[in-house]
């Protein structure tokens, strides 16, 4: 069965892709020939996941399924949360999708706090003949004070889940996707998408 992947993130696609197996081919934007930013402009995860969705949807009649991720720290009121790409460029403090500047941002603002928990929430909504489908991904973790590894990508080597003494970039991809956010919200698409298929 083949399905679009609405991003252009090579290590989203290939993580995705690793979780979803044999069973499915996954394409992204690139393979559809889609080379237009589609805007995410909703102030929900759920929000920017449906409207990437709908938007290969429409300009390409494809069925396909579209993530949103974001970063959601308690003492910083769930920031950066929809903004968690865009975080440190948000505040003019670097680039696009500067992983090292977010982080570098993220760590400036949780100096001197004590309070470092945090959770990764993954929401993929999929549109599949002709119905809209939402799925969501959770993982508690705390903030650790430096980076630490060199794996994975994103906040990855900042973030370290509840019981474990590693952070995601510290893992292996396939230790990283059995607990992960987006591999959780990704097991769901995958039961759905069996049972349908």
């Amino acid at each position: 069965m083949k399905i679009v992947f609405a991003t252009n993130n090579q290590h989203k696609l290939s993580e995705v892709r690793q979780i979803l197996g044999e069973r499915f081919e996954v394409v992204g934007l690139k393979d559809i020939g889609c080379t237009e930013d589609i805007p995410e402009t909703a102030e929900t995860l759920e929000g920017n996941a449906l409207q990437k969705a709908r938007y290969v949807k429409e300009h390409y009649g494809l069925d396909c399924f579209a993530d949103d991720t974001g970063l959601e720290v308690s003492a910083l009121g769930g920031a950066p949360g929809v903004h968690t790409a865009r975080y440190a460029e948000l505040a003019g403090q670097g680039s696009t999708h500067d992983s090292n500047a977010n982080m570098d941002f993220l760590l400036h603002n949780l100096e001197n706090i004590t309070d470092r928990n945090a959770r990764f929430r993954t929401v993929i909504a999929l549109i599949y003949k002709g119905e809209e489908h939402l799925f969501e991904g959770i993982v508690e973790g705390t903030i650790l004070p430096e980076r630490h590894g060199h794996e994975g990508f994103g906040y990855d080597p900042v973030f370290q889940p509840k019981g474990y003494d590693r952070s995601f970039a510290e893992m292996s991809a396939d230790e990283k996707n059995a607990i992960s956010h987006r591999g959780r919200a990704t097991q769901k698409l995958v039961e759905f998408l069996k049972l349908k298929h």
